[in-house]
């Protein structure tokens, strides 16, 4: 076969490439693979606006979330103001198979959708908790994690579908009903880590401060509001080329998440969306556990303010005599 061909009428250039170092994977590969599951990965990422993690040849991986001048029109893009660069950022949307195609053209890689969906800004349609393990072979450790978190969701009476990242790590997500807002969802996951870790705080913690960790697994409370989460489905920037995989509560226990790639991920799935079929019916959230996140600090902002403590006191015991 030719290195270009034409599907959809998006022209798909340099196939045969090698798509980063480590991918041990071609730019078709990933383009092959995109194609096969873009029924399954574009209902994640419908009318949501997306960030991907691009690999030009010579250049570092990159998130890109404003749109190449070049951009076809056809894409469907949407506006949105950034607060940090104080500027418009035009965010491509995939909606269909098209601008899935188009993407993988551009060696777009990984797909990273907001929790909101573009319109309802206030009520996310997902509740996430995003367990990191320490460094090294400690998956295991991530799994031990989920199934607290999955106890703590059960005793506050919720339920949620479980996905490797294709990194080290997992992910479990609660859908929500159309009602929850943004805030109840933060407070809600603070609070579920909190459960989750007093479940067994041997094993996991809620310390957004790697120092402070342990070994433990990290149980990320932070992903709520405008933030991203790696796609059910996608691929991601790492050796072997991993792709963030469904996997149900009964066999998380024996997967390792390099079972899952570009070249083996397909014919896993055996025609079937495991992601769908392990989402729970949307969800709402209980008053008790949103007041019990409500007075729990935002990791994020008590990190900052104990760098500050620590950098203070380091600066007040140096200049003690």
């Amino acid at each position: 076969m030719g290195s270009d061909e034409v599907r959809d009428d998006v022209p798909l250039t340099n196939l045969d490439q090698p798509l980063f170092d480590g991918a041990d994977a071609t730019k078709r590969d990933l383009v092959d693979y995109l194609d096969a599951v873009h029924d399954r990965i574009i209902p994640e990422l419908r009318d949501r606006p997306l960030s991907v993690m691009r690999v030009l040849r010579g250049r570092a991986p990159f998130m890109q979330k404003n749109v190449p001048k070049y951009t076809p029109p056809w894409v469907r893009t949407l506006p949105l103001w950034a607060e940090a660069s104080k500027r418009e950022v035009s965010y491509a949307v995939c909606d269909d198979r098209r601008t899935l195609l188009w993407l993988a053209n551009q060696r777009a890689v990984e797909y990273h959708p907001p929790l909101v969906r573009a319109g309802d800004w206030e009520h996310p349609t997902y509740l996430v908790l995003d367990l990191d393990p320490p460094e090294g072979e400690t998956f295991s450790l991530a799994v031990g994690a989920a199934h607290l978190v999955r106890q703590a969701l059960a005793d506050s009476g919720l339920s949620g579908a479980v996905k490797t990242s294709g990194a080290k790590g997992v992910h479990v997500f609660v859908p929500l009903d159309g009602e929850v807002t943004g805030e109840e969802a933060a407070a809600a996951t603070r609070a579920i880590a909190a459960r989750a870790e007093r479940i067994d705080p041997v094993l996991a913690t809620t310390a957004y401060i790697v120092d402070d960790r342990h070994g433990k697994v990290f149980l990320d409370s932070t992903r709520a509001g405008g933030a991203t989460v790696v796609s059910a489905y996608s691929p991601r920037l790492r050796p072997g080329a991993p792709v963030s995989f469904p996997v149900s509560w009964d066999e998380i226990d024996n997967v390792s998440p390099r079972d899952f790639t570009l070249h083996t991920a397909v014919d896993l799935l055996g025609g079937r969306d495991p992601w769908a079929e392990a989402m729970p019916e949307p969800q709402r959230l209980s008053a008790d556990l949103v007041e019990e996140g409500r007075a729990i600090p935002v990791a994020r902002v008590q990190a900052m303010h104990e760098g500050k403590r620590r950098a203070r006191a380091r600066r007040t015991a140096e200049e003690t005599p």
